[in-house]
């Protein structure tokens, strides 16, 4: 383990001639804003990684700090585990993809089919977007019907469906029904007519918006732990009204688990106890490779079986099921045991009691929320429930910005938005670690 951080120097953001700054400038010469992923940017410049190893990261002008964030929740075992390594380069010599099917993808498949009570078949696709995606035109192919439900608040990747109302404010988040706000420039009307948004576990509103749109309803898609939303679990009494509906009215009720199947050894719908007709995965079953995945009923999921001649809903994908994906996945998954869930979970336990008890006495208005391994960090002592409640403002924001800064600055790389996740790698010591990296950035904070 590394030195700990009462030992360590804090370290400055790098500065304009570091090494950091200077791969940004040779980037804005080929990329626009120097970016190709819009969630790493940082201002003025992102730190740029060099290595991983376990739960640390390095960063090219040699910093190291403990990686709360692991590729936003993908790296559930740290980085470059044995394990995962070895079956990653045995493939290697073996071929990295084929236009023909591989035998790497049955284990896998049949791992996540035992785990997940609904999932019966599967799918795979390269991200979560993809496999949010594909269930919902699963779903359209099912029912024969074009819209979708979704939470106000709630992120399910980069479609034009899925977007809608992601980042509303409360200028134009409307009284009784959310109202349906773009994210991007350009997005068709079309698509924003198509989606639904109901306000995350308000049962009696959602519920009669619901049955309101029920005839032209394809789907209803909840992620039971948004963390986009603030990370605020969903409400029992919430998840039971969405699967009523959905039976009652002929709906696919469709988990969004891609980050939120890591909270327990049989998914979000093990812990959270429901039943969804389809759901989409990533992060996790891909050991640190590109991944999705959508599974569930025999009968939703036969609208992409091909064997009869063609497929109702076609799913071609140049790299689905590659075989460097499949044996990385199922190693990280075998790893994932019972009592490897449970221990994590504990760790993420610890963290929220120790944050929250310093956070109490800091001169600001914080607190932590989360379940099992996934953590967010509020700017607000109030309870988050939904999107609303967990909307930072302005103030809110440059205070959140501040401690992020003092964080990286004493060895803690977690999400600018607070969000933050626990490995395999880490033990209470880590956890330490950061309780006591927030006390000091607190005390800093005025």
């Amino acid at each position: 383990m590394s030195e700990p951080l009462s030992n360590r120097t804090p370290y400055n953001y790098p500065s304009e001639h570091s090494k950091s700054a200077t791969l940004y400038q040779r980037a804005m010469d080929v990329m626009p804003g120097g970016n190709t992923r819009t969630t790493v940017y940082m201002s003025p410049y992102p730190i740029y990684a060099q290595r991983g190893k376990g739960c640390y990261i390095y960063d090219v002008d040699g910093c190291e700090r403990i990686d709360f964030i692991n590729n936003y929740t993908s790296m559930i075992h740290g980085h470059c585990h044995p394990d995962i390594i070895a079956a990653a380069k045995a493939q290697l010599d073996l071929g990295t993809c084929f236009a023909m099917p591989t035998e790497t993808e049955i284990p896998l498949a049949a791992l996540l089919c035992e785990r997940v009570a609904s999932i019966e078949k599967v799918r795979f696709a390269n991200s979560g977007t993809e496999a949010v995606m594909m269930a919902i035109k699963a779903a359209r192919a099912f029912t024969m019907r074009p819209k979708i439900a979704k939470a106000e608040g709630a992120y399910h990747g980069s479609y034009d469906y899925v977007e809608v109302s992601e980042d509303s404010t409360p200028e134009n988040w409307g009284d009784s029904e959310p109202n349906k706000v773009p994210y991007c420039a350009g997005t068709p009307a079309g698509a924003i007519n198509d989606v639904v948004v109901y306000p995350y576990n308000n049962v009696a509103l959602t519920e009669q918006i619901l049955r309101a749109h029920a005839k032209d309803l394809a789907a209803i898609l909840i992620d039971p732990l948004p963390p986009r939303a603030g990370l605020p679990p969903a409400q029992p009494e919430f998840l039971a009204m969405l699967r009523r509906v959905a039976d009652e009215c002929g709906i696919v009720l469709i988990s969004d688990e891609v980050i939120s199947f890591r909270v327990g050894y049989h998914g979000a719908q093990g812990e959270f106890g429901f039943k969804a007709d389809l759901t989409a995965l990533g992060k996790i079953i891909g050991g640190g490779f590109p991944v999705g995945a959508v599974g569930g009923r025999s009968d939703i999921m036969a609208v992409f079986d091909p064997s009869g001649g063609k497929s109702r809903v076609p799913h071609g994908g140049t790299f689905n099921a590659n075989p460097m994906t499949m044996v990385a996945g199922l190693k990280a998954m075998q790893l994932m045991t019972r009592a490897e869930f449970d221990r994590i979970n504990a760790l993420g336990n610890q963290a929220r009691e120790q944050l929250n008890d310093i956070l109490k006495k800091a001169p600001f208005p914080a607190s932590v929320v989360g379940r099992g391994s996934l953590l967010r960090l509020h700017m607000t002592r109030e309870p988050v429930t939904d999107y609303r409640s967990s909307y930072q403002r302005p103030e809110q924001r440059a205070v959140l910005a501040k401690l992020f800064r003092l964080l990286l600055n004493n060895g803690i790389f977690m999400g600018p938005t607070g969000f933050m996740s626990i490995s395999t790698p880490m033990t209470s010591a880590h956890i330490d670690e950061l309780a006591s990296a927030v006390r000091l950035a607190a005390m800093k904070i005025q």
